[in-house]
């Protein structure tokens, strides 16, 4: 584990094995790049990070994982986006994927495999999503993977409403001069959804088990119903794979979700997102978990290369 300079900032570096990990803990618990030293001296960058001026709006550069809490995607209330309503029937607001990826985090630990680093909410925080709680973000670094924890502890009289999620932007083609089309995925999803303009969800495409990456039904979509808790990508006929993992149990929650999206057609980066259900949670209930009083739960999701 080392500090370096980035842009007025200080990093920090793990290098575990054959992987590399650059993140900011307290700039939303970002994990930045990930890259892995291949055998024949090679660097392959696992997460995508872009080339920057500066860290001025962090919490809106597509690489990296951003951290979606408390709720994935856009919310909605009766129709209306960015807004969600509680339990009490007060309309509050909510900012595309929560409030933690633009917040900042006190760093808890750091050592030799990981860090962990708690949730310092601010005004806009306080504001969509006003109880009293403590969020962790646990992240766990391996030679060709890593596992990341978030725990959810209720500080306060009434049940803590959540549906959590990751972003992550993977590196996407790896190998040079291939194409999105040379690239299969395979998620063992029962059930695909898409949401409308007014929040809700409808019905998805008819798609395979195994599907090209570069087939444009899959952007945006999300996979539940999931007979296994793994979703794996990788170039046709090579070594390689990622496999993303919801949980530890084999068969997750009905309600558990992955989505699968990119920004275009020649984006260098293509994200598998493990959430713990689809956007919109606190109104269609679907995947929305609470947590009693003076209890806490945890989302834990693992990835790995091989």
């Amino acid at each position: 584990m080392e500090k370096i300079p980035y842009l007025g900032r200080t990093l920090t570096r793990w290098r575990v094995g054959s992987s590399t990990f650059l993140a900011l803990p307290e700039m939303g618990a970002r994990l930045m790049n990930w890259n892995l030293t291949l055998g024949d001296g090679s660097v392959r960058d696992i997460l995508y990070w872009p080339e920057l001026a500066n860290l001025d709006d962090i919490h809106k550069v597509r690489g990296g994982n951003p951290i979606l809490f408390p709720f994935n995607a856009r919310s909605f209330d009766r129709g209306e986006i960015f807004f969600w309503r509680d339990a009490a029937g007060v309309r509050r607001p909510m900012p595309l994927h929560g409030v933690a990826r633009q917040g900042r985090f006190s760093v808890l630990r750091e050592d030799a495999r990981g860090f962990s680093a708690r949730f310092e909410p601010g005004e806009e925080a306080r504001a969509a999503y006003p109880f009293d709680y403590e969020f962790t973000v646990t992240y766990r670094f391996e030679p060709f993977g890593l596992s990341c924890e978030y725990t959810l502890k209720n500080l306060g009289g009434a049940p803590l409403p959540w549906c959590a999620g990751h972003h992550f932007y993977f590196t996407l083609p790896w190998s040079e001069g291939a194409k999105r089309g040379d690239y299969l995925i395979r998620i063992p999803a029962t059930q695909r959804r898409k949401q409308d303009a007014a929040g809700q969800l409808v019905p998805g495409p008819a798609l395979n088990e195994e599907e090209s990456v570069g087939n444009p039904a899959l952007i945006d979509t999300f996979h539940l119903g999931l007979r296994s808790n793994e979703a794996v990508f990788g170039e046709k006929g090579r070594a390689g794979d990622v496999t993303v993992r919801i949980g530890t149990e084999r068969t997750p929650s009905p309600a558990a979700t992955f989505v699968t999206w990119t920004l275009a057609e020649d984006s260098p980066f293509y994200c598998v997102e493990p959430w713990m259900g689809p956007a919109n949670a606190p109104e269609t209930k679907l995947g929305l978990q609470l947590v009693p009083p003076g209890k806490t739960q945890s989302f834990i999701v693992s990835v790995g290369v091989k």
